[in-house]
């Protein structure tokens, strides 16, 4: 018989909210993170509880402990995926932290090509907006090459689709504010290739270079693909990290 599954303990959520945090670039390289004592009046739980997140954190190499500084974040190398910055963007109405600059190298319509084609739901060859980002942390350089596909009719009702400039809250933010299409959930999946040339311009990469795709559709009512993106990272930079409990059944 199938069980409900139980919430991660406390001190787990705790350590998963810090994490984010981290990740995301809301707390920097060199941050100290908030106390025991102060975690554990936030989150109204005990000091042990508290101290066995920051125990998580130290294990993930995520902090470190600096005689007279307290517990610091360490430069661990990791890029936002999708999910840590739709969080961050209803948490802060931002997807990008203050350490994150981002430039838009191509914004326009375009052919689809038959993958994007077959995530939207169009002809392959059909008109959609394509919107390529790079994405730069100031303390390590290009983290992220993104691009964003839509459906072209969209631009006729929601025009700053086509704008090479960022909006507030994200993409999916804004279609919902303007055209009342409203993302339910999203499907990802992650591979990796060889890069480009254009990412490997624009990532400060040399040629041949191996990257991580992250490949993300996000869907609305009745399941209707409403954006496909596809995220280039780096290599060395590690873009999600998941934990998961291990049940061992004794032999039978």
């Amino acid at each position: 018989m199938s069980k409900i599954k139980q919430q991660p303990p406390p001190y787990q959520q705790i350590a998963n909210d810090l994490r984010d945090q981290i990740v995301r670039g809301d707390l920097r390289p060199g941050d100290k993170i908030p106390s025991e004592r102060e975690l554990a009046k936030h989150w109204g739980v005990s000091r042990p509880t508290a101290s066995s997140a920051v125990t998580v954190l130290r294990r993930q190499q995520l902090v470190e402990s600096r005689v007279g500084s307290g517990t610091v974040v360490r430069d661990v190398s990791a890029a936002p995926r999708a999910r840590e910055r739709y969080d961050r963007a209803a948490a802060l109405g931002t997807m990008y932290s203050d350490a994150e600059t981002v430039e838009f190298p191509f914004v326009g319509v375009v052919e689809a090509p038959e993958d994007v084609a077959l995530a939207l739901g169009v002809e392959p060859g059909s008109a959609v907006v394509r919107r390529c980002r790079v994405i730069t942390n100031e303390h390590r350089g290009p983290i992220e090459f993104s691009t964003s596909w839509f459906p072209a009719d969209l631009a006729e009702k929601a025009p700053s689709l086509l704008v090479a400039e960022r909006l507030r809250g994200g993409t999916l933010r804004y279609l919902a504010e303007t055209l009342d299409l409203r993302a339910s959930f999203a499907r990802d999946q992650v591979s990796a290739r060889l890069a480009t040339e254009t990412e490997c311009a624009d990532l400060e990469l040399d040629a041949g270079s191996a990257v991580l795709v992250y490949w993300l559709v996000a869907y609305g009512p009745g399941e209707t693909p409403l954006q496909v993106d596809e995220a280039i990272y780096p290599p060395g930079t590690w873009a999600f990290r998941q934990e998961y409990p291990i049940t061992l059944r004794p032999n039978s």
